[in-house]
């Protein structure tokens, strides 16, 4: 029996052994290696969880990103996403993302100066990114540049130095949508148009994407606060796997830029970054409302899936889909109405009434309505996790800054239970080709 206190822990009795033991509590979590002391013998390993997929694991502390599934909040530094999208910007976010409180007049004129000022990449970035195919996929391309960027700066291995960690978060803030438009030109041919920084940051994305002959390219502002709005509500998660995939690699004390380039890897997956794009191929399938009670019956019979609908950590409503849903209007009314609008309308209309998806808790997710957003901008399927990762970045950034500043994290090193032979003899090839 260990010497904890009752109140504060949790009593376990291995009925192997008979033997009780006494396990802190702290922060409704216990730690693992607590775990490790019991035992069957003292040469045997201790007791270890199995947890594919973390999902019911905590890998870190973290003051960055605050979720209740339940109740459908989610908050950056302890503000509220519902206020952050209506009063903010994506830079002030951004700011607020990484350093941990919102910035005074000075410090973010500041910080919207340090990254409108390093938009521009080196010139040999567009030879590298040149050298893809004609029809590689924009986020593939994404991927290998920012990794790229480590070789361009090679300082940026000196994590430990607070000025250093700063200055690779403002380049990788300010090059990512350079990156991120680059690659959407070369996918269909055109040349790359350099930064304007008389631009605001997203202004001067848009402007990247789709300046042709114009001497300047001047996007609808509601188109830009419309994108704004997004970058703001994917710029962290929590963690999740992309998430995940910035702590794991930046564990090695590797530099920021690989560590994000782990990050945008695990993005580019169909199950993380891909959704929306699973929601548009669903929308277009259905076709019509008249069609929508057929593809209904078709979920419930398990023969259709219902795409943007559901999360693994919100259980009731995702209160980022309100906000997206709004920047729709807001969008349209540049664009024009997208015709699937009216179906996906109607299909969640639908499900929101029927017991069935309402015992599942299933309900438009941000996923739902963000690929509607990005067509009547006319981006292509394959662009939307370029945009993703893009108003990702400053939380993949904050979190990879709590990262190496935390005392108890420790390189990644999950263990595993083994399933495969032991002990087996050896036999020569000389012995087993004969």
């Amino acid at each position: 029996m260990t010497d904890v206190a009752a109140k504060d822990s949790l009593t376990v009795r291995d009925n192997r052994t008979g033997q009780s033991y006494d396990i802190a509590i702290s922060d409704n979590t216990i730690a693992a290696k607590d775990l490790g002391q019991i035992r069957l013998t003292d040469d045997e390993p201790g007791l270890a969880t199995y947890d594919p997929g973390f999902v019911n694991t905590a890998s870190c502390r973290s003051a960055v990103t605050y979720i209740d599934g339940d109740k459908g909040i989610l908050e950056y530094r302890g503000y509220p996403i519902e206020q952050l999208a209506d009063k903010s910007n994506f830079l002030e976010v951004a700011y607020l993302l990484i350093h941990g409180a919102l910035p005074s007049k000075e410090q973010y004129d500041t910080w919207v100066h340090e990254i409108t000022y390093h938009t521009f990449v080196h010139e040999n970035v567009k030879g590298f990114m040149h050298g893809f195919r004609y029809d590689a996929h924009p986020m593939g391309m994404l991927m290998a540049s920012v990794g790229a960027l480590s070789t361009f700066y090679p300082d940026a291995r000196n994590i430990s130095d607070a000025d250093n960690r700063h200055m690779q978060i403002v380049r990788m803030i300010a090059k990512m949508p350079t990156l991120g438009a680059w690659s959407f030109r070369h996918a269909q041919g055109k040349p790359f148009v350099y930064p304007d920084n008389d631009l605001g940051y997203t202004a001067n994305f848009l402007s990247m994407l789709f300046k042709m002959s114009e001497q300047k390219f001047e996007a609808d502002p509601r188109l830009v606060k419309a994108l704004d709005v997004l970058f703001i509500l994917h710029a962290d998660h929590e963690q999740n796997c992309s998430t995940n995939a910035v702590r794991s690699v930046g564990s090695s004390q590797v530099d920021p830029y690989s560590a994000v380039a782990a990050g945008v890897g695990a993005l580019y997956g169909p199950l993380h970054g891909g959704a929306n794009e699973a929601v548009l191929r669903m929308l277009k399938r259905i076709g019509s409302k008249e069609n929508i009670p057929a593809f209904i019956e078709g979920v419930k019979n398990g023969n259709e899936r219902l795409m943007g609908f559901g999360h693994r950590v919100y259980k009731n409503f995702d209160p980022r889909a309100t906000i997206i849903k709004k920047a729709c209007d807001d969008v349209f009314e540049v664009t024009g109405v997208n015709p699937l609008l009216e179906i996906a309308k109607e299909l969640e209309k639908i499900a929101l009434e029927d017991e069935y998806f309402v015992k599942r808790k299933l309900y438009p997710n941000v996923d739902f309505y963000s690929g509607l957003i990005y067509e009547a901008f006319q981006f292509p399927p394959e662009m939307f996790t370029v945009l993703f990762a893009i108003g990702r970045t400053p939380g993949w950034l904050a979190q990879w800054s709590e990262l190496v500043q935390d005392k108890d994290q420790k390189i990644a090193r999950p263990k595993q239970i083994y399933t495969g032979d032991r002990e087996l003899t050896f036999t020569a090839s000389s012995e087993r080709w004969s």
